[in-house]
């Protein structure tokens, strides 16, 4: 209790002096237990501040206030007010709880290298329009996590599901243009697609960093203007800058909610340190007719009789070079399959939701037929009866 109330007199004594413009660490200190105590000052840690207790408020009340130094200071749980914004020239860890009041806490968005970072069990409250992480957050120790990411008053969050726990992963939002971004040295043509038919968004991007293959849920509002990228819900994808072809390549549809105004969307499994930035994208709306198959809609009845028991483009041999995908009602994706030879038989291959190789409901679903070599695309539909 000694060492608390040292502290506490210590953090009081120095908001007293007018001159004092920083608290500066240069040794070992801790907060114990239960204690709250509130900095209205910048944070220079030059030594020891990671075994910490009780409740940080960092208040800056009228004026930014400043978190610097050599080392990284990890608090238990933080609260943020302040009336203009919380800087970050270096890390800060949360063990517990970060409570959004007011205020962006701003680090450098052009590197990762400062990032508010929230360790195994932590948690935050209150992030959105008002306060927010303008930059980059982390997570240390985590598989799944929301990052309460935004840029100035657009609060943009993306979500990440890994495979496995994360050591480390950061995320940043930027409202950019990517083909010409303010925050980031590099461009990134939106008409470099992989396929003519992706279209990609030119309003907004995150960039993700992480090794462990993942999955990604994005959201989109009015202003994402998402009605650019495709007629239905269903032709949304996330998409990606591959750092490997230096082009914009699809990185899935696995789930789809909302409308035009307001939605999320998840991606397939992908590796974030394989793509420099991620964005919404979509289908151009430039289908052609397609006279060299006969394409319309279809029946499926995988009940073993030897009719209609899979999904039988007639001509689809001539064109080896394609690539299908199957959806739901919903917008789900349920089947995707590169070179399709008329293999589906009323059985999921990818989904988060459906199980892989189960049997679907039986109703109405609709396709996306890709024929490569002729640059071309078909949209239909099909009636699945899948036998009980």
């Amino acid at each position: 209790m000694k060492n608390k109330f040292v502290f506490l007199l210590f953090i009081n004594y120095c908001s007293l002096i007018v001159a004092q413009e920083a608290f500066h660490n240069f040794g070992s200190v801790q907060i114990h237990e239960t204690a709250q105590v509130g900095l209205h000052l910048d944070l220079i840690n030059d030594g020891v501040f990671d075994q910490n207790l009780g409740l940080l408020g960092l208040y800056g009340i009228g004026k930014s206030l400043r978190i610097s130094g050599a080392n990284v200071a990890i608090f238990n749980d933080i609260e943020i007010i302040v009336d203009e914004t919380l800087n970050l020239d270096t890390s800060l860890g949360a063990q517990n709880n970060v409570n959004f009041i007011s205020g962006n806490i701003i680090t450098q968005k052009d590197i990762s290298n400062n990032s508010l970072d929230f360790l195994d069990v932590s948690f935050y409250n209150g992030a959105g329009t008002s306060s927010m992480v303008d930059g980059f957050s982390g997570i240390i120790n985590k598989e799944t996590f929301t990052f309460p990411v935004g840029d100035n008053t657009r609060y943009s969050p993306l979500t990440i599901n890994s495979i496995a726990i994360n050591s480390s992963a950061k995320c940043a939002y930027y409202y950019e243009d990517p083909n010409n971004p303010d925050s980031l040295p590099s461009q990134f043509d939106t008409q470099n697609t992989s396929t003519e038919f992706l279209s990609i968004s030119n309003n907004e991007f995150w960039k993700l960093e992480g090794d462990l293959p993942s999955y990604v849920t994005l959201l989109w509002d009015s202003m994402s203007n998402i009605e650019t990228l495709g007629e239905t819900l269903s032709d949304l994808k996330v998409v990606g800058w591959s750092k490997a072809d230096n082009l914009w390549v699809n990185l899935g549809n696995t789930e789809v909610n909302g409308s035009i105004s307001s939605g999320s969307i998840t991606s397939d499994l992908f590796i974030p340190n394989d793509y420099n930035i991620i964005t919404l994208g979509g289908n151009r709306d430039d289908d052609e007719d397609l006279e060299d198959l006969e394409l319309g809609n279809y029946y499926v009845n995988p009940n073993g009789d030897g009719e209609n028991d899979f999904l039988v483009i007639e001509g689809i041999e001539e064109y080896p070079d394609n690539n299908i995908e199957i959806y739901n009602r919903y917008g789900v994706l349920v089947y995707k399959l590169e070179n399709y030879a008329n293999q589906f038989d009323g059985r999921a291959n990818v989904s988060l939701t459906i199980k892989r190789d189960s049997g679907l409901e039986s109703g109405v679903y609709f396709y996306i037929l890709t024929l490569n070599e002729l640059r071309k695309k078909h949209q239909g539909y099909l009636y699945l009866a899948n036998p009980k």
